[in-house]
């Protein structure tokens, strides 16, 4: 298995160009099930993730090209309604092709998600949602097996607000027949950009990037172009990297509209940040002030950005609270943290970093996606060396990352 080995204490300085959002190029592959014709995509990610899934839909019968960071889709040859165990279990979003399945085919067959260590996050309002819409739904032997004739549209309000339940039902809505309004919708830019997707392939979709999207069924979605937006949680990520070790680095090829209050966040932590139509420039000189957050969904402050920031306010000035309100374990970090030289306790939901003068290096290991990023962060601004295990839930969402971080000065080296 691969490591990253990091040598703590450099000044990050450069340019690094932020790629395609993992969490809207997922949905987004997914949506090819729903047309015979090509959806062309730019501005796709590489990753663990990302093969994943095309690995899946491939298995299906859905021709993917790909050429660099574009993909041509083409769903004319589909063949097979199932995703079997193998490859959900791997990746909690293949759950995503339910809906397209059942709104074209009339059926589908899907492995129930296999555990995640960040938590359970239940599958039932994907199922209660498209059981409203008139799909007869059974669980045996760990799979949903979902069958209609055709969905019929209805009135759907979530128990919680639930990002890849919004995305399955509007896939499924954009296919029914008549309206379906989705209350409770998730607002995330992933959700907008997926919808964004479906109306270019010709479904009538009104109320975008609010919590009540309204869809008018349509027979049959078309082809179209499309580019993934950028990454947001690999944009705060880097952001998080500079403000901890220190820098001048400017982000290519993403926005600051998306993380409006990680910013302020950082901005509250001593960075300094400027930003243009598809940049932002982080400069951060001092150590950083620490910053007390909690997670929340859109627009609120990201739960996919606690353990990142939780690093930078390891070595801050003063005393965070950090509380976790989206998924009931995703302190894993903590204690390795912890093992770095960190002073976290946790009680509860709850997290208290009391911010120390130094860190120092030594062997971590990585428990979860958005954790790995975080010790990451945290070796960036350690004294000495820091052996970073299981590196592979770092590459399901990072493309590259010790590449790019190398560019801006990082000592940095995947060992294999």
């Amino acid at each position: 298995m691969d490591k990253l080995l990091i040598t703590g204490g450099s000044r990050l300085s450069g340019d690094i160009t932020i790629s395609g959002a993992k969490n809207a190029a997922l949905p987004i592959l997914c949506a090819g099930l729903l047309t015979a014709d090509t959806v062309q995509l730019s501005n796709v990610p590489h990753l663990q993730d990302v093969s994943t899934m095309t690995k899946l839909l491939r298995q299906m019968g859905l021709r993917i090209e790909q050429d660099g960071e574009r993909m041509s889709l083409n769903g004319a040859a589909i063949d097979k309604c199932e995703a079997p165990y193998e490859l959900v279990k791997t990746m909690r979003a293949a759950i995503l092709v339910l809906g397209p399945l059942v709104a074209r085919f009339g059926e589908a067959k899907v492995s129930l998600p296999g555990g995640c260590a960040i938590g359970s996050r239940p599958v039932d309002q994907h199922i209660k949602g498209l059981q409203a819409m008139g799909a007869e739904i059974t669980i045996e032997a760990g799979y949903i097996h979902a069958k209609a004739k055709r969905l019929k549209g209805t009135r759907i309000v979530t128990d919680m607000i639930t990002v890849t339940g919004t995305e399955n039902l509007l896939m499924a809505a954009a296919l029914a027949e008549g309206e379906t309004v989705l209350e409770n919708a998730a607002r995330e830019p992933e959700v907008t950009d997926l919808a964004n997707l479906l109306v270019a392939m010709g479904a009538n979709i009104s109320g975008i990037g609010t919590d009540r999207l309204v869809v008018q069924g349509v027979d049959k979605l078309h082809g179209a172009s499309h580019t993934v937006i950028a990454d947001r949680i690999e944009t705060g990520t880097f952001l998080c990297a500079v403000a901890a070790a220190g820098g001048d680095v400017t982000l290519k090829n993403t926005r600051s509209d998306f993380l409006d209050v990680a910013l302020d966040k950082l901005r509250e932590a001593g960075a300094i940040l400027t930003s243009g139509a598809d940049w932002i420039r982080v400069q951060m000189a001092a150590r950083p002030k620490a910053v007390s957050f909690r997670t929340t969904e859109y627009p609120g402050f990201p739960t996919d950005m606690q353990a990142q920031f939780m690093a930078m306010n390891c070595i801050a000035d003063g005393s965070s609270h950090v509380t976790e309100t989206i998924f009931e374990n995703r302190f894993m970090h903590v204690q390795e943290l912890n093992r770095l030289g960190a002073s976290i306790d946790i009680d509860g939901h709850t997290a208290i970093v009391r911010g120390v003068e130094k860190l120092v290096g030594a062997p971590v290991m990585a428990t979860d996606l958005r954790a790995s990023a975080s010790l990451v962060i945290a070796a960036l601004a350690a004294q000495g060396e820091t052996l970073i295990d299981r590196i592979y839930h770092l590459d399901r969402g990072y493309d590259r990352m010790e590449a790019k971080l190398s560019a801006v000065g990082a000592n940095i080296q995947r060992i294999k």
